[in-house]
């Protein structure tokens, strides 16, 4: 075995499609080997492939929490071989997740859709991230919420997300209470996969801030969620509360089971559980007030710590250590990036492109990306709105919807790739110049994910937002971050902070704004603006009334069809 003498950590990050884990040395941080598991059911948004194959309805995103497992089983072993160490020298492993991703469960932890008689049921399986289908109890929520004052309200931007703990909760009561009722703990699966570590239930501060409206030390009271529903009210007493983990520290120690699974040494430290995005912070070592982090795949996540409590419009929450112990950390986001990207290459690109990327032997993203480089700022005519997902930030509505305006018949196809690449660096700008706007400054960009190879991509970013666009180093910047705060859980550093300095990089200002192009840009975000207000601020609600005509033709079908469950 190689690096004798060595101690190692290994961080598992646990995506949208897969989980990765990464071997990473303790002393400076190196990553060593890492391996992949794809996920067996995927992500189950037209069909519930786990059960009877039944067709979901419109906005639902499930996924089978046994999948999760078999990261255990083969990424773990996986990256331990390909970094060529004795398992016996790993110290600890920490594990963090896309979020909110919700599973219902016994007492014990067994997943309902894992229990006789729940396999068939679509609400028994997990609800990943971009399950948006709770839209409408989000917007209950939030008006509940402002009509009675409750001062939680302000901290998330004065909306609450149809993505979140409760909105997804409230759903699951009002649309099968019979699993509702077999739910004992409603788990975010950062907090379940680290109770199968473990055989211990612990909640991480995170995600228990962030998607779980806890603040102060509470949840929501019996009386506000009483008001929302009846059979509601015990909701947080009932199936939320439990013992919080503060982040870095260690949840427990890895049990037989799960050593048996991953080869690892029985009783290392397992870190409290963590969400993708805020672990990545400690992962480029960006942990001051004033540095965003953006980590940018299919969706993009921005975190930032902050040495005061601001209400920020529209943002996702601001948690007291929900990044890092002693400051308050700041979330926001957007719902579609690079999903939009992939949305329009795999379904609105002709075939000649494709024709050509191959030929060229380069991925069709990396030609639309070449020619719409080749173009002028501005040169396409056309301003997109990134809503193909939903806005989860600064509007918190995910019944908006995607726009290109000003297609005419000379539009190419690289003339929209760039129009939505720009749109969602417009994107970004909005949410940059809210945090301003309410007090919190944005000094440094820092990016991290996969969108991070795109060069073009990164420079446009840096242009469009007119500030310093820095790089984090390691491309699996999650698992790295995981691995960090396993570092720590395991006693290696005092804190997630000294951790960071040693085992965490970026490079600073890795991209700078061009004046000329920023210009540019500016009367291109004018006009995004416009359309943003017009369409994403009540003027003109006509993306809603179209998820409605369309929800109700999918429903008419289901009457005639009965493939599509009520």
């Amino acid at each position: 075995m190689a690096h004798r003498g060595d101690a190692f950590v290994i961080g598992v990050d646990f995506g949208t499609l897969s989980g990765r884990a990464v071997v990473v040395r303790v002393r400076d941080g190196a990553e060593l080997g890492s391996a992949v598991h794809a996920y067996p059911h995927g992500v189950m948004d037209e069909r519930l492939d786990a059960g009877d194959g039944r067709f979901l309805p419109p906005d639902w995103a499930l996924q089978v929490p046994g999948d999760y497992v078999e990261v255990l089983r083969h990424a773990v072993p996986g990256a331990v071989a390909a970094a060529g160490i004795d398992p016996a020298d790993v110290i600890g492993i920490g594990t963090d997740f896309t979020a909110c991703t919700m599973v219902p469960t016994t007492a014990d932890g067994t997943p309902l859709n894992e229990v006789d008689g729940y396999r068939d049921r679509p609400h028994a399986y997990v609800k990943l991230w971009k399950h948006h289908a709770a839209q409408g109890q989000a917007d209950r929520i939030t008006a509940l919420a402002h009509a009675r004052g409750e001062s939680w309200i302000d901290r998330y931007g004065g909306a609450i997300s149809s993505e979140w703990e409760f909105a997804k909760g409230l759903q699951l009561l009002e649309e099968d209470p019979e699993v509702y009722d077999a739910t004992v703990h409603w788990v975010e699966a950062a907090d379940w996969i680290v109770w199968q570590l473990t055989g211990h239930y612990v909640r991480n501060a995170c995600t228990a801030g962030y998607k779980g409206i806890r603040q102060d030390g509470r949840y929501p009271s019996r009386d506000y969620l009483a008001a929302l529903n009846p059979d509601f009210a015990d909701f947080a007493d009932t199936k939320l509360d439990h013992e919080i983990g503060q982040l870095g520290h260690a949840a427990g120690k890895l049990c037989a089971e799960a050593a048996a699974w991953t080869g690892l040494p029985e009783g290392i430290a397992v870190a409290v559980g963590n969400v993708d995005a805020h672990v990545t912070a400690a992962a480029a070592n960006a942990l001051e007030p004033g540095q965003m982090v953006a980590i940018m795949g299919t969706s993009t996540c921005h975190v930032m710590n902050g040495d005061r409590l601001a209400a920020v419009p529209g943002i996702c929450g601001v948690v007291d250590g929900g990044i890092l112990e002693g400051y308050w950390g700041y979330e926001a986001g957007q719902s579609g990036v690079g999903d939009v990207f992939a949305w329009y290459v795999d379904h609105q690109v002709p075939a000649a492109y494709a024709a050509e990327a191959e030929a060229r032997g380069c991925s069709l993203h990396d030609l639309l990306t070449e020619k719409a480089a080749a173009q002028p700022v501005g040169a396409h005519g056309l301003v997109a709105l990134d809503w193909h997902s939903g806005n989860r930030s600064v509007l918190v509505d995910h019944e908006l919807s995607g726009l290109v305006v000003g297609l005419t018949l000379t539009t190419k196809p690289e003339d929209v790739y760039r129009a939505l690449l720009e749109a969602t660096a417009f994107g970004t700008r909005k949410i940059v110049e809210t945090f301003a706007d309410a007090g919190v400054p944005v000094t440094e960009l820092i990016v991290a994910g996969g969108l991070l190879k795109n060069r073009f991509l990164m420079q446009l970013y840096a242009d469009v937002t007119r500030l310093p666009l820095s790089t984090i180093v390691s491309e699996q910047g999650p698992a790295l971050g995981s691995a960090i705060h396993a570092a720590v859980a395991a006693g290696a550093y005092t804190d997630v902070r000294d951790a960071a300095r040693v085992m965490g990089r970026r490079v600073v200002a890795a991209y700078t704004p061009d004046e000329d192009a920023a210009l540019r840009y500016d009367a291109l975000y004018a006009e995004y603006s416009r359309l943003h207000d017009y369409f994403g601020r009540g003027e003109n609600d006509v993306m809603r009334r179209l998820k409605t005509i369309r929800r109700e033709a999918r429903a008419a079908a289901t009457a005639t069809t009965a493939e599509v469950p009520a």
